[in-house]
């Protein structure tokens, strides 16, 4: 029961830039962060692909489905957007899973382009998670030792085609509308 306000009735502010760092894209090679979020509207999403939580990044992905099918029916809209996909795992996620996990969504062209992307370490991903402001632990397990879930705020940011952080979803406003 979400009705958001009729488009162009309200104006985003600037937030925050978002941050730069290395990611490692659907080719296995390193590149600059700003080429997935300026240029085109960015919906950026981190998450973690084996992510079990039903309103976290199972949501985030659902809810951009829904979105880009509804993007890509609008033809006006095609190429004027991108959605990214960003792993805070870089130790079990490579670029590979991370293909994996996006599947059919998961390319580089075309009118919507959807980029599932990871980096090569913990050292290259703690940037931009705090230039995100996202935190993450790892839960452990009964011996103390680092287990592959990992708790976290679910959170999408708008980017506009500068690469200024316009608005941050999380669970509760995470609305395709």
């Amino acid at each position: 029961d979400y009705t958001p306000p009729p488009a162009g009735s309200y104006a985003l502010q600037v937030i925050q830039r978002a941050p730069e760092g290395r990611v490692v894209g659907a080719d296995g090679r390193l590149h600059s962060l700003s080429t997935y979020v300026r240029g085109r509207i960015t919906l950026l999403s981190l998450i973690y692909t084996y992510c079990t939580e039903p309103t976290g990044c199972a949501l985030a992905y659902e809810t951009s489905v829904e979105l880009r099918d509804r993007i890509l029916a609008e033809p006006r809209l095609h190429g004027r957007a991108r959605f990214v996909s960003l792993s805070f795992d870089p130790i079990n996620d490579t670029h590979q899973a991370m293909q994996a996990y996006g599947g059919k969504h998961a390319q580089g062209g075309g009118p919507l382009p959807w980029h599932f992307l990871t980096t090569r370490s913990m050292r290259q991903l703690k940037p931009i998670l705090d230039g995100f402001d996202q935190d993450i632990e790892f839960e452990r397990d009964e011996r103390g030792r680092p287990a592959r879930t990992i708790s976290h705020m679910l959170k999408l940011f708008l980017i506009d085609r500068a690469g200024r952080v316009r608005e941050i979803y999380s669970t509760a406003f995470l609305h395709p509308e």
